[in-house]
């Protein structure tokens, strides 16, 4: 007690820091004391707010109020600057020192607490971050983006918050001054040491935008108590202008500005991109009445002029000085011009205006110039900017990448490239661990900070660091707008190079929606894409030296196909972009004879794997455009002459000037080591037509065109003569992973290349197989490699196609990328890869081949077996796989399976051919409907097999092993019964007393005879023989029979069906069976998939993470990783059931012209729909109902039909009301109902899908009105089946692309709907 008196004592004596003046805000006044830290200050200049501003001072004076009160503060604000700018501006105004966090989702104890460094001793060293360091110093925290952060990590500052305790790693504790100073120090414990007083100054500011309206996480109810709220609903008048520091004042005429109205708007406000169209017809109306010209489209197109915003073209470049260069704007009457000294890095600059277009390898033309102009006004006013992809599904290119180069190249920028992906951390975008010889770690700064301290382009994003040029680095280090040399010489202070400038593009891939959010749109000035036009396009073609009538073709073509292209299909279909184009001409312009425009078109948008209902339309498409289908040509077999391999001219009549193609074989001498080791061996190669015409194209992509290439189908392919890599992906496979393979020596982590980094290096082929089952972030990475050449690796290098640095892994001009993937969709229910790989790739279907080439491989592969019975193989397998492509058959049967029958039949010609078909036909033995159809397809083809499927099966059994067969002692038969239910439920065999029992007499059960019924109850079946089972009297098998009849009646009579009726449902329930098979394979498939697990990162326990294992080394707790459901993106719902409703148009015309059959076909429908949904295992993944007219329901969600006479009653109303409707058309308002009920829910998805036979004309039902209901929900995904006569109304896919459907056949109802269902639930 004396020492703590005395202790005391002492402290009161101690002289108090010297305040530095007065701080008087209203009636509050504070004395401000110096730093004791000075490059903890901001130092953020110009950035810092307006203290004269009234509401700046509004919000200053609250939290001054609650500095004082010792309260922590919560500012609530829009996404942007200013709630950050605020509290700097609070901290400067106090004199106060600040620490800085950035949270997000991966955020962790770690970056809360103290992170671990090794030394370099190798002894463990803890480091404190920003939270301690703020709380021992006495500093304010500041932490932003609390919504970003998941609920279970901010609990770790509670104690902090409320007592200004927390325990770290090192065994220290901060508690509270007041307990610190109560503590009796001088004693025998190290006290002093252990305990650590909070400074009393320690306060926080958390930042973060309100949830909703903004997407984020909830706030958690204790972390909230704890703060005292400051909401910032709007900005202040003169913030708004606020951007990076400019001295440039562009305006213009009123007029000048109209012309380019809509992109001036975009940039202001680039969610008008994806907003509904009403959305922007209202904003383009207040502007007519403002007596504005309207808006026009928000779909940029091509056809502009080299105008940049407000009307200005670009002038001139030319240098200042090393980092300077001088840009002049003119305005369009040439006399108004604004000319701006801006930043540039310090290589030569590309001469403007151009001093020889010619020679630039690019056209610049008037769309190009104009968004290369926006994008240095932006640069011009201190701008970051953000290239906005077009909301347009399928368009032309947008230059996104030439734009960049250019742009660098005009400022003689050294660009930097950062690709983000899904699996990049926040930290690792700011910094990297490094380890050094002898195994001490350190950090080392990412591309990102090395762009921004040398001035570079970097082309990638980080709120603080672009809105005000700050950032937080690793321990004490700091980016900061001002600094003096003195601060910058200590090394913990760093400035941004005033010409660093960041230009984030976007993937087409994700919906802009998904991304393009208020913060996006803070952070940079957005310019919206504008995809080449028509004529911009057909120059570029020409250029290829592709005939003018080819070109046109191909443009024709290609503007209805992007017209047709719906959000939802461009997931997973090809988008025929221009790259996509140009492929095809430089192929017609250097190979004349391959001039099948329907084969190459076909084979760039994989016209074979299309859904039923995308391929009809793509038929429409074709004859539209004059694209005719021709018969294959035949291809001779290749031959090797000297050093080339020769594919002889195809025999195709329609080939024009058509020559053997030479392909150089590859020099061994080039890679020895590859061409010793590295090439892959075949024994046999079984030469036909297909399959040699596939060698010769890929033969041409890959040597010729150099194009990197996708492989597509039910086989994969081997490649001759060139060395090839390899790696194989699986749903674990990491970005990581495809750069290095990670060992640990002495303690030391040391990374060697994987086999792609070989690969690029020494010119190889790399085979990326199983391609569609890695996640889609990890096989993003392969779109830059083959479209520019880049990628940055995780240890700092760079892959480029020049060596631009010291360490630059250079792309070898041999390296050549194979990427392998089965078919897209059911059953296979890949990822889809497609949609990130862009145009970037030429794809290849690998299909089965045609029944000519099949027959000629077989023969050669079997030469023993007779012309006949492989030609009744060919021929049956083929049917097969048309079962397949019609839905009626659900596995795509491929020549692997034909090519095992007929080598086991070659080998052992003793064995049947029965036994030998089951061997390939046994895996679907319990799916009846399946074996039936394989059995009509093979007895069709004269293939003998007696039987097949699960009786087949069982009668093998028996033939191999020993017969077990049940004897009982007493076979007196009596009456048949039904007998006793045991309670129990034990097992009975033999007798003739128990209900269920096995190989017993008279009573219901399995095994035995004489009962009327069979009955199990899940015990094992005891079979007695077959002669007693045949010896029955005949009046027991009478009386057996008319107790059954009776039974029968019995339960349909419970079930409410008369026998008529249940014929009825089973007829219509047998025309659609498989459809129902392979409708509820894919539905159960896909919810099997939503609940797919993935490796959660971070974790405590599980399996060692390999990217983490320099944490594990500092001894960091959370480097391990497990099996989990992942978690939805912030903002996203939780997984909840897909809301589906089914409208049928049952009105008076579909009774009256059911000659056609289209209320049976509807019937049918709704049978196959009610059997579907009702055999799920999982039934809470989708709730569907389904009605006809706008008022009268046939199925409702809450009361789904469960029992059979249920769903026969739909079916009967179905017919029924058609037979009684007045005459009328009710399809617009049931749609429009149906649209508004289904939106009302909270559910995963939504779809509503509608059947209607409407005569469209007839009842005057404009396309504008359609399309109103159609599309006025954006979440709602709608489908609209016409047949009868609404299938004649021809405009229906223009107004509706990718959402109508024409039926002519009735018949195809049900296929169809299925083909839809499909392709809508399967995103």
């Amino acid at each position: 007690m004396a020492q703590r008196r005395l202790k005391h004592v002492l402290d009161e004596l101690t002289p108090h820091t010297q305040s530095i003046g007065t701080l008087k805000l209203g009636d509050i006044a504070h004395e401000v004391h110096p730093s004791a830290t000075p490059s903890r200050l901001p130092h953020s200049g110009e950035a810092l707010l307006d203290i004269q501003d009234s509401f700046n001072l509004d919000n200053l004076h609250f939290m001054l109020q609650k500095f004082l009160l010792g309260q922590d503060i919560f500012l609530l604000s829009q996404p942007g600057l200013y709630a950050r700018r605020l509290a700097m501006t609070f901290c400067s105004l106090i004199n106060s020192e600040y620490e800085y966090i950035a949270l997000h989702r991966d955020i962790g104890e770690t970056e809360l607490k103290q992170g671990r460094e090794i030394s370099a001793g190798g002894n463990l060293i803890y480091v404190d971050s920003s939270t301690v360091r703020a709380v021992k110093q006495g500093r304010i925290l500041i932490i932003e983006g609390i919504e970003k952060a998941e609920r279970g990590i901010m609990p770790v500052l509670n104690s902090l918050l409320e007592g200004r305790e927390m325990n770290l790693d090192d065994g220290t504790h901060i508690i509270h001054s007041h307990r610190y100073s109560l503590l009796d120090t001088a004693g025998p414990t190290p006290s002093a040491k252990t305990f650590i007083p909070a400074h009393k100054n320690f306060r926080v500011i958390a930042i973060a935008a309100p949830v909703p309206p903004y997407p984020g996480y909830p706030l958690d109810p204790p972390f909230r108590s704890r703060f005292q709220a400051l909401v910032s609903p709007c900005l202040p008048t003169d913030f708004s202008a606020q951007a990076p520091e400019s001295s440039v004042d562009i305006s213009c005429a009123i007029s000048s500005v109209l012309a380019h109205l809509a992109r001036l708007i975009l940039t202001i406000h680039p969610a008008l991109m994806h907003a509904p169209f009403v959305a922007w017809a209202m904003l383009s109306k207040q502007l007519e009445d403002a007596d504005l010209e309207p808006l026009g489209s928000p779909h940029l197109t091509g056809d502009g002029d080299n105008l940049g915003l407000l009307g200005y073209r670009l002038a001139s470049i030319e240098r200042v000085d090393a980092q300077r260069v001088r840009i002049t704007f003119e305005g369009i009457d040439s006399t108004s011009s604004v000319t701006v000294v801006v930043g540039a890095g310090p290589k030569p600059l590309l001469s403007f205006p151009f001093t020889d277009p010619g020679k630039l390898g690019f056209s610049a033309t008037d769309r190009f110039m104009g968004l290369l102009t926006t994008m240095l006004q932006a640069h011009a006013i201190g701008w970051d900017i953000s290239y906005v992809p077009p909301v347009l599904p399928s368009t032309a290119s947008c230059s996104t990448s030439l734009l960049v180069q250019t742009f660098g190249t005009l400022l003689g920028y050294e660009v930097e490239d950062i690709h983000l992906y899904k699996e990049l951390g926040g930290r690792e975008l700011v910094m990297r661990r490094r380890i050094l010889e002898g195994g001490a770690t350190t950090w080392e700064p990412s591309p990102l900070v090395e762009g921004a301290w040398q001035g570079r382009l970097v082309h990638c994003s980080l709120s603080r660091l672009i809105q005000d040029r700050e950032m937080e680095l690793w321990g004490t280090k700091r980016i900061v707008t001002h600094a003096s040399d003195e601060e910058k010489a200590d090394g913990d202070l760093s400035v941004a190079h005033p010409s660093f400038r960041v230009i984030s593009t976007a993937s087409k891939s994700l919906p802009l929606k998904d991304w393009l959010a208020d913060e996006h749109a803070n952070m940079f000035l957005p310019v919206a894409a504008q995809p080449m036009g028509a004529a911009e396009e057909r120059a570029l073609l020409l250029q290829t030296g592709c005939p003018d009538a080819t070109v046109q073709t191909l443009l024709a073509f290609a503007e209805k196909y992007r017209a047709g292209m719906t959000s939802d299909a461009v997931q997973k279909n090809r988008k025929l972009g221009t790259r996509a184009l140009l492929r095809i001409a430089r192929r017609v312009a250097g190979f004349p004879g391959d001039n099948n425009l329907r084969a190459l078109l076909g084979r760039t948008i994989l016209a074979e794997f299309l859904p039923t209902m995308e391929a009809m339309n793509l038929e429409e498409l074709f004859q539209e455009t004059g694209i005719k289908k021709r018969t294959p040509a035949f291809n001779p077999p290749p031959v090797v002459q000297e050093k080339v391999l020769c594919f002889p001219e195809p025999s195709d009549p329609y080939a024009v000037d058509g020559k053997p193609t030479l392909v150089p074989l590859f020099d061994g001498t080039r890679d020895p080591e590859g061409a010793a080791s590295y090439v892959p061996h075949m024994d046999h190669f079984y030469d036909n037509s297909l399959q040699t015409g596939l060698m010769r194209d890929l033969a041409i992509d890959l040597e010729l065109l150099g194009e990197h290439l996708v492989l597509l189908g039910n086989q994969s392919v081997q490649l001759l003569r060139r060395p090839r890599e390899y790696i194989q992906l699986h749903r674990d496979t990491t970005v990581s992973q495809l750069m290095f393979q990670t060992v640990l020596e002495g303690g030391v982590i040391k990374y060697t290349d994987s086999p792609l980094l070989r690969a690029i290096a020494l010119g190889r082929v790399i085979i990326i197989d199983e391609a569609d089952k890695a996640a889609e972030h990890v096989v993003a990475i392969f779109r830059s490699l083959a479209g520019h050449g880049q990628l940055t690796l995780t240890d700092g290098r760079r892959v480029r196609r020049q060596r631009e640095r010291d360490g630059d892994i250079v792309v070898h001009p041999s390296f050549r990328l194979i990427l392998l993937a089965n078919r897209p969709g059911y059953p296979f229910l890949g990822n889809h890869f497609l949609q990130v790989l862009g145009d970037n790739f030429s794809c290849h279907s690998v299909t089965n081949p045609d029944m000519l080439s099949e027959r000629k491989l077989l023969s050669q592969l079997a030469p023993d077996l007779g012309e006949d019975l492989i030609l009744r193989l060919v021929a049956a397998f083929q049917d097969l796989r048309h079962a397949y492509d019609s839905g009626t058959l659900t596995y795509p049967y491929s020549l692997r399976e034909l090519i095992n029958i007929v080598r086991h039949l070659e080998a052992y010609p003793d064995d049947s051919l029965e036994t030998t078909i089951r061997n390939v036909f046994d895996f679907d033995v319990y799916k009846p409907d399946t074996i039936e159809k394989l059995a009509s397809i093979l007895d069709h083809h004269g293939l003998v097999v007696k039987n097949v499927g699960l009786d087949a099966a069982r009668e093998t059994s028996k033939k191999k092993v020993l017969d077990v067969q049940f004897e009982p002692q007493e076979t007196k038969l009596s009456e048949p019964k039904f007998g006793k239910e045991d309670p129990d439920n034990e097992p009975h065999s033999g007798g003739n007393t128990w209900a269920g029992g096995t190989g017993g007499r008279d009573t219901a059960g399995l095994g035995g005879r004489g009962g009327y019924m069979r009955l199990f109850k899940g015990h094992d079946i005891k079979q007695i023989p077959d002669a007693l089972k045949n010896d029955i009297p005949d009046h027991v098998k009478e009386r057996a029979r008319e107790m059954a009849r009776q039974e029968l009646a019995r339960r349909l009579e419970e079930l409410n069906m008369k026998a008529g009726e249940a014929r009825g449902y089973g007829a219509l329930l047998t025309a659609v069976d498989a459809h129902i098979a392979q409708l509820h394979d894919l539905l159960e498939n896909l919810a099997a998939k939503e609940e797919e697990r993935v490796w959660v990162k971070r974790q405590t326990d599980g399996e060692l993470d390999d990217s983490r294992l320099t944490e594990g080394l500092t001894g960091e707790a959370a480097v391990y990783k497990r099996r989990g459901m992942e978690k939805p993106e912030m903002g996203r719902p939780q997984i909840k059931p897909k809301r589906i409703r089914f409208v049928f148009d049952i009105s008076a015309s579909m009774y009256r012209f059911q000659y056609d059959g289209r209320l049976k076909r509807s019937m049918e429908t709704a049978v196959m729909l009610m059997e579907t949904f009702e055999r799920l295992t999982r039934k809470d993944k989708y709730v569907w109902d389904s009605g006809d007219e706008a008022e009268i329901p046939l199925v409702t969600a809450d009361n789904p039909p469960t029992e059979l006479h249920d769903r026969w009653k739909v079916v009967e109303k179905m017919e029924t009301i058609t037979q009684y409707t007045f005459a009328g058309d009710n399809t617009v308002d049931a749609i429009d109902k149906a649209v508004n009920e289904v939106a009302k829910f909270d559910a995963d998805d939504w779809f509503v899908v509608t059947v209607t036979d409407a005569n469209f004309s007839r009842y005057g039902i404009t396309p504008e009105e359609l399309q109103r209901v159609m599309t006025r929900h954006p979440k709602v995904h709608t489908a609209l089946i016409c047949i009868g006569e609404g299938a004649e109304a021809l405009w229906l896919p223009k107004t509706l692309p990718g959402r109508s459907f024409r039926v002519s056949n009735t018949a195809d109802i049900p296929a169809v709907l299925r083909s839809i269902l499909s392709s809508m639930v399967d995103r």
